[in-house]
């Protein structure tokens, strides 16, 4: 049976893996991109990560966030990560938000609803969240700026198209509109430099935990953006993988210690705008030391739909939520490949010879 999982490392990291392996202890930082359904494939590797394999590790580790991710790195805080990540996946799967026959939902309801659940399991537990031993967590949201400073029926659109012109321009322009607001544990600095793009720093608190996590998910139009979180700059806040779609940091500045890297592809894209910049996909010597766990193309082919879960698959069973839920859960099951290779993989010790990132 040809293999599930692939492992790409930057040139640091692929002589380290080369020399060294991989152990819970060399890990320092790990990423989570935004990508919504696509997490799902990642959970059993989750689960077997933060369930049974880094907690054998004896250092602080660096938790990063996007979207979904931030999503999936708080409930890897939680005292019993297993089934903490395990209740995430099934509450992302049975999601379903009234909406009349043949429309997609209200960002309102969507917000509502969503925002009641990550109360339930995240804001309830802060304090477990903000109090891991070893886990330190950073949400990364996008703050708007100018028109997108607060919506509006005409801002909101505008502000965005804005945005997307000046994306294409250059990253560093799409700043003039977005501004990364990273809300961190204050136990510990985030051991990135964060100078790649316009970016403020908050500390994470019980407080605004819950509405940090939701400001990180807050899909534009599908949601409502988060206004004033406590303790953070006022406006609007959205969904982190604008600034920040698949987290592509400064990783190399970091001079001790690998970035593990759970993804659900290859490239580490950097803003949710790059998407269709095929051009901006390229490693950059900023992944020096990052080590990508991803699905091989060729299982993803034999999932359902031939493709990974994504937003498209609300929209394809609008009204027949129980057959998105009977693939999604299709997919997860897929899905322990991902972790039993991976764990096949550093349980039998010895030299690890991934692939390159730019090959």
């Amino acid at each position: 049976m040809a293999a599930a999982l692939q492992v790409f490392a930057g040139p640091r990291a692929r002589v380290h893996l080369r020399q060294h392996g991989l152990r819970a202890d060399h890990v320092r930082v790990i990423p989570a991109a935004a990508g919504g359904p696509k997490g799902l494939v990642l959970n059993p590797l989750d689960r077997y990560l933060f369930g049974r394999w880094l907690p054998h590790g004896g250092r602080v580790v660096h938790l990063l966030g996007a979207s979904i991710g931030s999503w999936r790195m708080a409930a890897a805080c939680l005292p019993d990560a297993d089934a903490a990540l395990a209740q995430l996946a099934e509450d992302y799967i049975t999601q379903a938000y009234p909406h009349e026959p043949g429309k997609m939902p209200t960002a309102r309801v969507v917000s509502e609803i969503f925002s009641r659940k990550l109360d339930e399991r995240l804001g309830a537990h802060a304090a477990d969240v903000l109090g891991h031993p070893r886990w330190r967590l950073h949400v990364f949201t996008s703050r708007g700026r100018h028109l997108l400073h607060r919506p509006g029926a005409l801002r909101t659109p505008l502000g965005y198209l804005s945005a997307f012109v000046a994306n294409a321009a250059s990253r560093r322009a799409l700043g003039g509109w977005m501004e990364r607001v990273v809300f961190s544990d204050p136990r510990d600095v985030l051991p990135i430099p964060l100078v790649d793009f316009p970016s403020h720093r908050v500390a994470l608190t019980e407080t605004n935990l819950a509405r940090a996590v939701l400001a990180s998910c807050t899909v534009p139009f599908a949601l409502e953006a988060v206004q004033d979180p406590p303790g953070a700059p006022r406006g609007s806040y959205w969904d982190g993988g604008i600034t920040d779609y698949h987290l592509h940091l400064d990783y190399a500045a970091l001079r001790d210690g690998l970035v593990l890297y759970p993804h659900f592809q290859r490239a580490v894209v950097p803003g949710w705008l790059d998407k269709g910049l095929r051009h901006r996909h390229r490693p950059s010597g900023r992944l020096d030391n990052l080590v990508v766990l991803a699905p091989h193309p060729d299982w993803v082919a034999r999932l359902p739909g031939a493709k990974l879960p994504d937003r498209s698959d609300f929209k394809r069973w609008r009204d027949d939520d129980a057959a998105r839920m009977a693939a999604w859960r299709r997919v997860l099951a897929e899905s322990e490949r991902l972790a039993q290779e991976f764990a096949d993989l550093v349980e039998r010790g010895g030299s690890i010879e991934a692939l390159p990132l730019e090959g």
